[in-house]
């Protein structure tokens, strides 16, 4: 709920400042950069925590079932997080341009991304028990170095398409050809 919350803020508060810059390369570097650095300061910062021990958490906190309580600390949790609201924003700048920012294309995306992130949680949740054994300090810790490298990788591939423009419309014509087949 925080992060639609914070994807409206977003697509709101950005609209008019996406359409006067919609097509400037600057806008994919930005979007880019945004994200590597967030992958790499996740990726630091996951080197940092590694050699905190999972040992340290109380099982009994974790087995909490007031789940209202639950949902107000977790909402409030990511909405004081501005850096949830940082992230929604670069992904709206660099989406939103790509969609032509047509309302009804950018709300599917989004939808399709909450419908799709909310689907992994419950996949987690789900298999929580399951993989419990099997999530080691050393493991997660892999996991999150993981998903900090992907986080890199979109970020070059960003700042890739906004510093040769070019390219970027080249594929895009060519795509074009290939759904007029």
């Amino acid at each position: 709920l925080a992060d639609i919350v914070f994807i409206l803020i977003a697509f709101f508060s950005s609209y008019r400042l996406i359409q006067s810059i919609k097509d400037d390369p600057a806008l994919f570097i930005f979007g880019g950069l945004v994200m590597l650095t967030y992958g790499i300061i996740s990726f630091v910062k996951n080197k940092k925590e590694s050699k905190k021990s999972l040992d340290e958490i109380d099982p009994k906190e974790l087995a909490k079932t007031n789940y209202l309580s639950l949902f107000i600390k977790g909402f409030f949790l990511n909405f004081i997080n501005i850096g949830v609201l940082g992230f929604w924003l670069a992904v709206i700048i660099s989406v939103g341009p790509k969609l032509e920012m047509e309302t009804s294309r950018i709300l599917t995306f989004f939808i399709s991304v909450i419908i799709t992130y909310l689907s992994i949680d419950c996949i987690k949740i789900a298999l929580a028990k399951q993989l419990k054994h099997k999530m080691t300090p050393t493991n997660i810790y892999k996991i999150k170095r993981g998903i900090s490298v992907v986080l890199m990788i979109f970020g070059f591939v960003l700042i890739f398409q906004g510093w040769f423009p070019e390219e970027k419309q080249m594929m895009k014509n060519a795509f074009e050809k290939i759904e007029k087949k």
